[in-house]
């Protein structure tokens, strides 16, 4: 399972919760980056720990994997949706029917997929503009499941939100979710 992050702006919470939730399912997470070496998180505005890179994303492919989580933090994917190789990896895991899973803010990354027409789906409020824009039907929710892709509002949601996750790989490809890619 592929973590796709930017070198830094990446909400801690956002990415050790859903990772270690994937370990405990049995799963296998790899950190996707855009550059090798670290990635630094944040509790919010403060820096927190930093995580080793496994992969780089020009060197790997959504058929390396069976799902892709995108965490939040406000930084992480404004920056991720300025490098076309974090945006085209992205949108092929609804293009190939894969189950994706996005927090808080990380939907910025998907508009830029041009993936989220028709879907049904949650954010952090202050996206919601955006994302209705890009097409989606945005919705005030704890988690919101369309066809493989789960979506969840801020860090409280978390347990929600990683429950849906695991569901949702665990249960494979879901035909619906290349409808807008």
């Amino acid at each position: 399972m592929a973590f796709l992050v930017a070198p830094e702006g990446i909400e801690q919470v956002e990415l050790t919760e859903p990772w270690k939730a994937v370990e405990e399912a049995g799963g296998q997470p790899e950190l996707v980056s855009t550059a090798p070496g670290s990635v630094q998180a944040f509790n919010h505005l403060d820096k927190a720990d930093t995580f080793t890179v496994d992969k780089v994303v020009t060197e790997v492919s959504p058929d390396d994997y069976d799902a892709l989580v995108l965490p939040g933090g406000v930084a992480n994917p404004d920056y991720l949706r300025t490098i076309p190789n974090a945006v085209r990896f992205a949108g092929e895991f609804f293009s190939q029917q894969k189950p994706v899973a996005a927090i808080c803010h990380a939907p910025w990354t998907l508009i830029e997929a041009d993936v989220l027409r028709g879907r049904r789906m949650t954010s952090w409020p202050s996206l919601q503009t955006d994302l209705r824009n890009a097409g989606a039907e945005w919705v005030d929710e704890e988690v919101v499941v369309d066809s493989g892709f789960v979506t969840s509002r801020n860090p409280d949601d978390l347990p929600a939100f990683t429950a849906k996750l695991v569901e949702e790989i665990a249960e494979g490809k879901h035909r619906a979710q290349a409808r807008s890619a």
